[in-house]
């Protein structure tokens, strides 16, 4: 006897079935994906507001013709990668020496040193800023510590106001590494080293220290804490206290720096804003790393600099 068309059963119903999971999947896949591209939508609009918020606010600076000081901060070791990178800084002291409104500039440095050549174009383009204009004065602003590359940068500044506790100094250079023979000998380690140049593999870890070598290191260290002697007595001139210790790499205190000549007064940065500049608003420049730059140089700039520490590079700190 045949069933009735209304009640479908074997695999009649086998097929219902799945046809009917089938679309249920189909409308959560279709739900996933729609979730999704909500979710990126908005994340686009977030981004987007952020951008144009960026861009209204360096409008609003450009345009309001109000006396103002700028703000540039100089944050953690001088690199080529990272927030005190010298494009960074000096595309902000750029941006703030640029503006209108600017009665002044200061530079807030909080910086342990790092690399001359990024320290000394830094440098360089605050004299540049300086004499191009010759009204705007540029005041270093220290906090916690400024030293070495630090003290490259702020010695191009007008006056260098430090606290009482700030530390201040460590004039110097140095390139540090490890050596690794006597580990290895206990290990029984073989090093095979070839190389196409008599000094290409210039002070290896892995090696026995050669002594040229070591002196040719020597002089290049003592070529580079030449020139930051020279920057420093160009920025400070009479206002150094002739010393045999002062460019030995020591470290002061704020209140023994301005006794050292090494900086002016004691400061911060709403007290110079306020009875230096005379201009108590404050605006900031600082220009920031992105969060995809950051992963990015997680991956690539670090990596690199890593492997220069790891073998010896010159550094102001």
């Amino acid at each position: 006897m045949a069933e009735n068309a209304d009640n479908p059963t074997g695999w009649e119903r086998k097929i219902v079935e799945k046809l009917a999971l089938e679309a249920l999947a189909e409308q959560k896949r279709r739900r996933r994906w729609g979730i999704f591209f909500k979710l990126l939508g908005f994340a686009y609009l977030a981004v987007l507001i952020l951008i144009l918020g960026d861009w209204s606010g360096t409008a609003e600076k450009l345009a309001d013709g109000k006396k103002f000081t700028a703000l540039v901060q100089l944050n953690g070791v001088i690199k080529s990668s990272g927030d005190a990178s010298a494009e960074r800084i000096v595309q902000a002291l750029q941006a703030a020496f640029k503006d209108r409104g600017t009665q002044g500039v200061i530079l807030r440095i909080n910086s342990p040193g790092g690399s001359p050549v990024q320290s000394g174009i830094i440098n360089d383009e605050i004299r540049r800023l300086r004499a191009k204009h010759p009204d705007i004065p540029l005041y270093a602003v220290v906090e916690d510590v400024c030293a070495s590359g630090g003290y490259y940068v702020a010695a191009a500044a007008d006056r260098i106001y430090v606290d009482k506790a700030s530390i201040i100094g460590s004039i110097g250079v140095l390139m540090d590494g490890f050596g690794f023979t006597g580990t290895m000998e206990k290990l029984g380690v073989e090093r095979r080293l070839l190389t196409a140049g008599q000094n290409k593999g210039f002070l290896d870890p892995f090696s026995p220290q050669d002594e040229r070598q070591k002196e040719h290191a020597q002089l290049l260290l003592d070529d580079v804490h030449r020139q930051f002697i020279e920057v420093v007595r160009k920025g400070r001139g009479a206002r150094l206290k002739d010393t045999p210790e002062l460019f030995s790499g020591l470290m002061w205190t704020g209140d023994q720096s301005v006794e050292l000549g090494l900086a002016d007064a004691l400061g911060s940065v709403e007290y110079v804003a306020r009875e230096v500049v005379k201009a108590e608003d404050i605006r900031d420049y600082t220009q920031r790393t992105s969060l995809s730059e950051r992963f990015a140089r997680q991956f690539g700039a670090d990596l690199a600099e890593s492997l220069m520490n790891f073998f010896g590079g010159a550094q102001l700190r």
